[in-house]
């Protein structure tokens, strides 16, 4: 049987979980970058841009609301993911959740206009430049 005890003190605050997210983001917008670099074709390059661009915009807006309502139920009770063992009924398992939809919410948010940048850097590149695809 675990405590109460057991949960990682102090409880995770709004703001750094939404940090935490957006430093995620923004280390995922490079490595969307050279993963674009290995879709070889300009027209699949695009595509995959503007894919991720649209993706990352819905994720966030689903995260986001989603996030924040899990976190306004849990009334203050918000618990990392390696507190999931002193989760003890199905409605407990949001106080799990909500942090981790809110920061992909976040992550997602960031990563949004960074793929719609990729995207349009890719447009603009010279016919003739890596950048550009074959």
């Amino acid at each position: 049987m675990h405590s109460e005890a057991e949960i990682v003190r102090p409880l995770l605050r709004l703001r750094d979980v939404a940090a935490r997210g957006a430093l995620y983001g923004l280390a995922a917008v490079p490595l969307l970058g050279a993963g674009a670099l290995f879709v070889g074709d300009h027209h699949d390059r695009m595509t995959f841009l503007a894919v991720v661009g649209g993706f990352s915009a819905s994720l966030a807006a689903f995260g986001i609301v989603i996030g924040l309502f899990f976190w306004w139920a849990c009334g203050g009770d918000i618990r990392r993911c390696r507190d999931w063992r002193t989760v003890r009924s199905q409605s407990a398992s949001v106080t799990v959740a909500a942090p981790v939809l809110l920061r992909l919410g976040v992550l997602a948010l960031v990563l949004f206009p960074g793929a719609f940048g990729l995207y349009h850097l890719v447009d603009a590149a010279g016919y003739d430049s890596r950048l550009y695809g074959g």
